[in-house]
């Protein structure tokens, strides 16, 4: 597949009505509108699985970073079968099993711990963004 360029994409699951779901979505706003507004940018992974033209056009060809909320990984398997390069996939358990004290009781509305969770997953998405950007000369 011909690279394009354009921003990095960060692509959070959908995972509605779970914590690690919630965690992951806002983890992918902090590094893409806080963190790394300049070279990332994501869309909604639904567009994604109902094969809405527009977003496949948005991903395809770009390098993406995936972010899992479960074992599932429909993030990646997404973006892969849209046309997206998956250059990482992070998942929230893995953030998680370094911080286990940040276990959230929120669901769709995150209390403090999960918002500190996904505060260092954000930054690890930022961390991913930043190699991606290096390697490839983007």
């Amino acid at each position: 597949m011909a690279r394009r360029y354009g921003k990095i994409m960060v692509i959070p699951c959908s995972g509605i009505g779970k914590a690690f779901g919630t965690i992951s979505r806002e983890a992918a706003y902090i590094a893409v509108e806080e963190l790394r507004p300049a070279v990332s940018d994501t869309i909604c992974l639904s567009l994604l699985v109902m094969g809405d033209r527009e977003a496949r056009d948005r991903v395809e060809g770009l390098p993406c970073v995936t972010v899992d909320g479960c074992a599932s990984a429909c993030a990646r398997k997404n973006v892969e079968l849209s046309g997206g390069e998956v250059v990482s996939a992070l998942r929230v358990v893995d953030t998680y099993k370094d911080h286990r004290e940040l276990k959230s009781a929120g669901i769709t509305e995150l209390d403090e711990p999960g918002r500190e969770l996904a505060r260092l997953l954000a930054d690890r998405i930022a961390e991913k963004v930043d190699e991606i950007k290096g390697e490839l000369q983007w």
